[in-house]
């Protein structure tokens, strides 16, 4: 019976010397869907993605991915994949025309397949006007745009994204996304690394925490929300006293103060909640200065699961293994 799932992890482990990085790592991911897959440095992110890509063997434990086994059937994998790394992974004395060209010969097109490939893909990430100039002369954007293109000279089915916004601006990281969310409405498999919490929110559709070497929580941006804390009132007093003032008058379920920015928060149980901390502060004269509703955020979630302490660091990928990724 055919498998619903373009990733699956089963108990890997990888260990480098005495420090074992992936300590039983349990993953599925869905045809046609994407993953982002966050942590706090170290966690072992890329170690993953190398395993997946053939660029690291496991230690023990299973991997496949388009269901070919990455030990067993490297091949397999190659021919199903595309990788965009930390790195960017190209020759910067090149064009752009002529590096996508390159990559197309290696991965077995034919010349003028290659070159049509390459013009496809120019224009859809917004490159044609750049495509022969050479790759030294782009903006930091437009490499990693050029290098994700570089990724999908075959259209893989699944696609490996490490980190592929590291260092971007605003205005870059957006036209990154624009791009990503284009790619899943094609429906290739997608599984992202990153470290912008907002990138995984907006982008996928299921979340997986790794920490310690393991996942420890996985769902999606809503259920990982929910599991994590309700909705909290949060009140910003006018003055000094009437900060003071509140904090004697308001209790509540998980209550914070923070005397510099007078603000005074607590989970809201039920929506007449909200009401009887306003009727409160009306009643005794208190004047606000403003009042909001939040819910948590993937901020709230990474920092629940995963504290503030550090871990040993995974070992750096080798530069050459940047560069194979961007040939696959």
């Amino acid at each position: 019976m055919e498998t619903p799932y373009a990733i699956q992890l089963k108990d890997l482990r990888k260990r480098y010397g005495d420090v074992e990085v992936l300590k039983g790592v349990e993953l599925n991911v869905r045809k046609g869907t994407m993953l982002a897959l966050l942590g706090p440095n170290g966690a072992g992110k890329t170690t993953v993605v190398r395993a997946l890509s053939t660029l690291t063997r496991p230690t023990s434990g299973t991997a496949t991915v388009n269901g070919f086994d990455t030990v067993r059937e490297r091949n397999g994998v190659r021919s199903s994949i595309g990788l965009v790394g930390q790195f960017v992974a190209l020759d910067w004395m090149h064009t752009g025309r002529e590096n996508l060209v390159m990559v197309g010969r290696l991965q077995k097109l034919s010349k003028p397949n290659a070159a049509r490939r390459a013009e496809q893909l120019l224009e859809q990430f917004g490159l044609l006007d750049a495509g022969d100039r050479p790759v030294k002369t782009y903006s930091g954007g437009m490499k990693r745009r050029l290098d994700l293109a570089a990724g999908l000279i075959v259209t893989p089915a699944v696609l490996f994204l490490d980190e592929p916004t590291t260092g971007l601006d605003p205005r870059s990281r957006q036209v990154m996304w624009d791009v990503i969310r284009e790619l899943l409405g094609s429906g290739i498999t997608i599984l992202l690394t990153t470290q912008y919490l907002e990138e995984a929110d907006q982008l996928a559709d299921e979340i997986a925490v790794l920490h310690g070497g393991r996942i420890i929580a996985q769902g999606t941006a809503e259920e990982l929300k929910q599991a994590v804390g309700k909705e909290r009132v949060e009140v910003v007093l006018a003055t000094d006293e009437a900060f003071r003032r509140a904090g004697e008058l308001i209790t509540g379920e998980g209550r914070r103060t923070d005397p510099e920015t007078r603000t005074i928060s607590l989970v809201v149980e039920a929506p007449s909640h909200v009401k009887r901390v306003l009727d409160e502060l009306e009643r005794h004269g208190l004047a606000l200065r403003s009042l909001s509703l939040t819910r948590p955020t993937l901020d709230d979630v990474f920092f629940a699961l995963t504290g503030r302490d550090g871990i040993p660091a995974e070992p750096a990928p080798a530069r050459a293994d940047s560069q194979v990724g961007a040939a696959l």
